[in-house]
């Protein structure tokens, strides 16, 4: 699934490939999928992006606006699968959940895996969309300061009892962040998933805040995780430090053997030693 780094490179791209491209034909999804979610229909979508011009995108969490001006943004969401941009003259994959052809013969495809939504909405009206609306800051927006996030651990810390991994990946409490993101925060951090929000310290509150901006910046930097792909199928070039394969081997900061545990609906991968 992407994450907000993911969606960053994604947004870059589009906007060096896509921007000022004229719609020719848009079209919704040859191959049926029940959790793929549109809010239009076939042809009111085609009819609705015809003549339009791609504008400037943006990613909000995980979510990337695409403007189609006038009057419309495209709106991905919490997907999985590849976003992919082809040259004139290239061959149409057989399958597909979103085709739009552009006037000079290239185009663009989505082909999602898992789930997630393909949405086109009049401009303003996405903002209203749910997950959207009220947003809490990423961590790619500059208000993603320190004293934003310690204001933001007094507020969890204050509710019900909250764990790190729990921090990280649920509720859009910290937007665009997910499971395979927070395995690497966690253990650059060094805390454990299960440990406790409203026990950090200043110090471990700091720790943490900086290790969300360090792995972020990084996957941005090096164009995303190594299993997800860019709008030119590239794959990234991040490899995660706490993942499947990091299971059985020594931990890269102590030698420690590398854990795994079933935690808040999914697998948790860390260092017994360095993150107690």
């Amino acid at each position: 699934m992407f994450e907000l780094p993911e969606y960053v490179t994604l947004a870059k791209q589009i906007n060096e490939t896509l921007k000022g491209k004229a719609i020719r034909r848009g079209q919704l999804g040859n191959s049926p999928h029940k959790f793929v979610w549109y809010n239009r229909g076939h042809d009111e979508f085609e009819r609705l992006t015809q003549e339009k011009t791609i504008g400037e995108a943006r990613e909000k969490g995980r979510w990337l606006f695409v403007p189609c001006e006038p009057g419309y943004v495209l709106l991905f969401g919490e997907c999985g699968g590849k976003m992919l941009y082809h040259t004139p003259g290239s061959k149409v994959p057989k399958k597909y959940h979103l085709y739009i052809m552009f006037e000079d013969g290239s185009f663009f495809t989505v082909m999602t895996q898992m789930w997630g939504a393909i949405e086109l909405y009049e401009k303003g009206q996405e903002l209203s969309r749910e997950y959207i609306k009220g947003m809490k800051p990423t961590p790619a927006e500059p208000e993603f300061t320190f004293d934003y996030f310690n204001a933001l651990i007094d507020g969890v810390a204050a509710g019900k009892k909250q764990s790190v991994k729990g921090l990280l990946t649920q509720d859009q409490i910290i937007p665009g962040l997910g499971n395979a993101i927070a395995q690497d925060i966690m253990f650059r951090a060094r805390l454990h998933p299960k440990h406790a929000v409203g026990d950090l310290s200043a110090d471990l509150r700091r720790g943490l805040h900086q290790a969300i901006l360090d792995t972020v910046d990084e996957i941005v930097e090096k164009g995303g995780r190594y299993d997800e792909y860019d709008l030119y199928g590239n794959p990234g070039q991040y490899t995660r430090l706490m993942d499947k394969n990091a299971v059985g081997n020594p931990c890269p900061e102590c030698g420690s053997t590398i854990e795994k545990m079933q935690y808040l609906g999914g697998a948790c991968y860390f260092c017994p030693s360095c993150q107690k």
